[in-house]
């Protein structure tokens, strides 16, 4: 028999499952009509789309082509996120695929945007361009008769790309110019030679990576075994010269830093939105690099990649980071196939080094600080106004720090206010002219004094 008590706390427990039931109805409710509501707003922008395409068609002076306002709109669409995303059209896309094999016709230039001027980030080496005297931070005006003002990085790159033997002439303005100059330039095939190396006075190592492209980590086992060979033993220390490597392959980066990184430590890692874009990269199992001394070279037009590299050796305390800041590209471009054979070019991650560092906008900090030095020398407290780093693109994105103090912003801030002398590019250097760079021969000293210090040690 049921007790008036009993019925009270039935009573009580089903007007608290009535309420709990009430608050999960109410909430998903509500999520749907949120969901609802940003639908309907992207529904209702989708829509002032078509409106605006439909007059367009109809009214236009001229008749217009619907896939030349469709790849138009995707190329707005795109240049509004960040300076990395851009749409291929199927041209662009296939010439993007050979790029990566080391292999085109055209400049040998690498660019960007920077205050809406089409700027060089860096000349490759060993192309028209760089023999030409391009340099990074030069500004193009115009490529043959046509003003770059109005044209995307996809447009400018098709301009100055061509056949072999064909002329094309860039309107530079630089600092120190009065008024732009004309730089005639001849296409070639560029054939990037991603690695280069040469056996230096006492059994130390000079290696230059250029770009890390689909053979780098390849070249530089080859390079490695031959400088060993030529050397008759082990090498006594390495340079390892990335100053001015744009960057290219994420997965050629991680191959070349597990040569000297030991076995399960991490590399670089990624954060994105997405599952897929969160990944991990740890130096795998294999031939590892005997432990001794490396001095990493870097500067302002070391990006992404090579940052990614020396970013690895520097946290794990594998090399001396000297030179520059670096370019401060910290994030992760997927390529993404389309239908039609075009392509896009979508920033979907940051990548961080080891130790939670990001460098995007920021970039690699040298351990120790190594100007380009320049004959005639440069006036004392010259600005560098026309170097270009990722900070200075339009719409760049900001890095997250995962270990950085509470006030590291304001230090940032701080930092970027004070002047920087202006790198130039190192080039490919004979064997004797090596002698004539002065951040390779300090890179050469600091790798003699440790043996020296190590001798002292050991007595």
């Amino acid at each position: 028999m049921a007790t008036p008590g009993n019925n009270k706390k039935r009573v009580a427990m089903g007007f608290a499952v009535l309420i709990s039931v009430l608050v999960i109805f109410i909430g998903i409710m509500s999520q749907r009509r949120c969901i609802a509501e940003a639908k309907g707003s992207d529904y209702e922008s989708i829509e002032l789309f078509t409106d605006v395409m439909a007059i367009v068609k109809k009214s236009y002076v001229e008749e217009v082509d619907t896939k030349k306002l469709i790849y138009g709109a995707i190329n707005g669409m795109l240049a509004s996120l960040d300076p990395h995303s851009s749409f291929m059209p199927p041209d662009s896309y296939k010439e993007m695929k050979i790029d990566t094999k080391g292999a085109f016709g055209g400049l040998g230039i690498e660019i960007s945007i920077k205050d809406g001027i089409l700027t060089v980030i860096s000349p490759i080496e060993d192309t028209p361009a760089f023999k030409a005297g391009i340099k990074s931070g030069d500004q193009i005006f115009k490529i043959d008769d046509k003003f770059t003002k109005d044209l995307n990085i996809n447009d400018a790159v098709k301009r100055m790309r061509g056949q072999k033997g064909t002329k094309v002439i860039l309107t530079i303005m630089r600092e120190g110019f009065d008024k732009p100059q004309e730089f005639p330039l001849v296409r070639d095939i560029i054939q990037v030679k991603s690695v280069r190396s040469r056996l230096m006075e006492d059994g130390y190592a000079y290696i230059r990576i250029a770009q890390f492209q689909e053979k780098t980590d390849e070249d530089l086992v080859r390079f490695l075994k031959s400088l060993k060979e030529e050397n008759k033993g082990e090498l006594k220390g390495l340079i390892l010269d990335m100053r001015n490597d744009p960057g290219g392959l994420l997965d050629q980066a991680v191959r070349v830093a597990e040569h000297f990184v030991e076995e399960g430590k991490m590399i670089v890692y990624t954060e994105g939105r997405e599952k897929d874009s969160k990944m991990q990269f740890t130096a795998r199992k294999g031939t590892k690099e005997p432990n001794y001394p490396i001095v990493v070279l870097i500067n302002g037009g070391s990006a992404s990649a090579s940052e990614i590299v020396a970013g690895a050796l520097q946290d794990h305390k594998r090399a001396i980071v000297m030179g520059t800041q670096s370019f401060g590209k910290g994030s992760v471009q997927t390529i993404i196939p389309l239908s039609d054979e075009s392509g896009l070019r979508l920033t979907t991650a940051r990548y961080y080094t080891p130790k939670g560092r990001s460098i995007q906008a920021k970039g690699i900090t040298p351990d120790i600080i190594v100007e380009r030095l320049e004959l005639p020398k440069e006036p004392a407290g010259k600005k560098d106004s026309m170097h270009l780093r990722e900070k200075d693109l339009e719409n760049h994105f900001e890095g997250e720090d995962k270990n950085a103090p509470k006030d590291a912003k304001k230090e940032d801030k701080k930092d970027e206010k004070k002047d920087e002398k202006k790198d130039k590019d190192p080039g490919l250097k004979p064997e004797d002219a090596l002698k004539s760079d002065y951040q390779v021969m300090r890179a050469l000293d600091l790798l003699k004094g440790w043996e020296i210090l190590k001798k002292m040690g050991d007595k």
